[in-house]
């Protein structure tokens, strides 16, 4: 007879590729996390880097400075749509106090080892606060210990991941092939290995296609 736990369907496993100082990163996990609480989906969460700019130098870049030369339009004209957009998700969002934008690979290394401790989707998030409405350079070591001890990281390992040339190059690697199988943009999300959501969708779509992968995985 067929019990209830080999009944029970497996948690939904999800793939998220996103740049910590993207900021439709930011609001795209915030959305899939609130869907996530308020739905009771059990769901597996794999966090994976995504470098839109991996020539970032140490010192950051200036972001009201890259808009402008980039766009040609002030900083505002673009923020006003996205901090709107963060508001309808609970976020109070003021991009124009980010003023640098800092390379990402020491915390995503920190995330990619997060997994293992079962800390990743709650450094995530953390990260992606400290950035954006902290301000704080999240590529900086004493900061990155900061952060990592709220999530079982001494600041020895801190130290030590944040300087390790091969764990670097690790992340870098996985940044790249993610590149390399077709993602352009993030937030992208891959549902049950098998849906694909590109861009920090509003929450309702996210609801339906996670109810929709839901649906159709084997149970375990």
């Amino acid at each position: 007879m067929e019990t209830q736990s080999q009944r029970r369907p497996a948690p939904l496993a999800i793939d998220l590729f996103t740049d910590i100082v993207c900021p439709w990163c930011f609001l795209g996990n915030e959305r899939l996390e609130r869907v996530l609480a308020a739905s009771g989906q059990a769901a597996v969460v794999s966090h994976h880097p995504f470098l839109l700019d991996p020539g970032t130098p140490p010192e950051g870049k200036d972001i009201p400075a890259m808009i402008r030369q980039k766009y040609g339009i002030e900083p505002g004209q673009i923020w006003s749509r996205l901090e709107g957009e963060a508001r309808k998700s609970g976020i109070e969002l003021d991009l124009s106090r980010v003023r640098y934008s800092y390379p990402t690979v020491r915390a995503d290394t920190l995330i990619r080892h997060a997994a293992g401790k079962g800390t990743q989707r709650a450094l995530v998030r953390d990260l992606f606060r400290a950035n954006f409405l902290e301000a704080r350079n999240i590529s900086d070591l004493a900061v990155l210990a900061e952060i990592g001890a709220r999530h079982d990281f001494t600041a020895a390992e801190v130290s030590r991941l944040g300087t390790d040339e091969a764990e670097l190059a690790t992340t870098r690697q996985d940044a790249a092939e993610a590149a390399a199988s077709g993602i352009t943009g993030v937030p992208f999300y891959v549902l049950d290995q098998r849906f694909a959501i590109s861009g920090a969708q509003q929450e309702e779509v996210l609801r339906a296609a996670i109810e929709r992968a839901a649906g159709e995985s084997r149970p375990s």
